[in-house]
């Protein structure tokens, strides 16, 4: 059962009253940090984003390929 948005409101002012705004504002900014790393990591060293996305484009390709590729096999069998 999903909460409504009434009782949302409602967390999320205690929320703000136990922690405080500026101490939750400092939590989303060190989640942000710890995400950002986090994708920094997962990048290979010396890899640009633009290369990322080249190598994704590349794989895309070859799918394609090989998908055609199976449908003429087949093709070819049933002739």
């Amino acid at each position: 059962m999903m909460p409504s948005i009434p009782q949302l409101l409602i967390v999320l002012v205690i929320v703000v009253l136990i922690f405080g705004a500026k101490r939750l504002r400092n939590l989303g900014g060190d989640l942000g940090s710890a995400v950002k790393g986090f994708k920094d990591a997962v990048k290979e060293p010396g890899e640009t984003e633009e290369e990322q996305a080249g190598q994704i484009e590349g794989a895309t390709k070859v799918e394609s390929v090989a998908e055609e590729t199976a449908e003429t096999v087949e093709e070819n069998k049933q002739a």
